[in-house]
């Protein structure tokens, strides 16, 4: 009897939610949506472990349904990943694969990266790798980002890498101020530049990155594209040189 109690609880359970509102209001009244009410709260309690397996469900689909959309993204998403006209570009421009990373300047493991990168573009010639600002840490962060976005719209590629891997290469908080001490060390007017970074251009910029961002499921820094995925995280120069590896011989992260 408790089994076809338990049986019957639980078949009142998933009538109760997977029935709409509407429909339950016309087929129950009070009394029996009152009924059936107690019936699964008792059921509940007496098996919570049965909303483990819910939750445990829920983020499967929460999973599946983000894959989803990053490859909806991946797909829909190809010129402005790849080949946006705003963007740092480091090793090889005309390389047969590109890594995209997501960063922002105070980010630590971002900094940490940097060496893994340059490492990679001295060992592989034809990798080309796309840096998009993602300013996620703050005020500073911005500022830096918007100052840096202004740099580089004003100087050449090479400069531009270099000016990257200075002012990323920099120990401490990295601010506003920071990075137009970097632009002048370059050569470049710190008034114009602080006139710019408040620009509709800079602003473009950095919307253009945040929307990719958010397409993407993208909540830190560093992340990476390259080929067909979406990787999280300092990771390390193997895991993403294996990630290049595998997307020059089968055109994806996963051979």
């Amino acid at each position: 009897m408790k089994k076809i109690a338990a049986f019957g609880a639980a078949a009142l359970l998933a009538a109760s939610l997977l029935v709409p509102a509407s429909a339950q209001e016309r087929r129950f009244d009070d009394a029996q949506r009152a009924e059936i009410g107690e019936i699964v709260r008792e059921y509940l309690l007496e098996n919570p472990e049965i909303m483990r397996d819910v939750f445990a469900e829920l983020e499967r689909r929460q999973a599946v349904a983000q894959e989803a959309a990053q490859r909806q993204a991946l797909e829909e998403e190809q010129e402005t990943l790849f080949a946006s006209a705003h963007d740092v570009v480091l090793g090889n421009p005309d390389g047969d694969v590109t890594l995209v990373e997501f960063f922002d300047y105070n980010c630590g493991f971002c900094k940490r990266a940097l060496g893994d990168i340059l490492a990679m573009v001295e060992a592989d010639p034809q990798l080309r790798v796309v840096l998009k600002e993602f300013p996620v840490l703050g005020q500073n962060s911005l500022e830096a980002a918007q100052i840096s976005i202004a740099a580089t719209g004003k100087l050449s590629p090479e400069q531009a890498a270099a000016f990257h891997v200075e002012l990323l290469g920099t120990r401490g908080q990295i601010d506003g101020a920071r990075a137009l001490a970097v632009a002048q060390e370059m050569g470049l007017d710190p008034e114009a530049l602080r006139a710019e970074m408040r620009s509709d251009r800079v602003r473009a910029v950095l919307t253009e990155n945040m929307q990719l961002a958010d397409r993407l499921g993208l909540t830190g820094t560093p992340a990476w594209v390259v080929g067909d995925s979406v990787i999280f995280g300092a990771v390390g120069q193997a895991r993403l040189a294996e990630a290049v590896s595998n997307t020059r011989s089968c055109g994806s992260t996963s051979c």
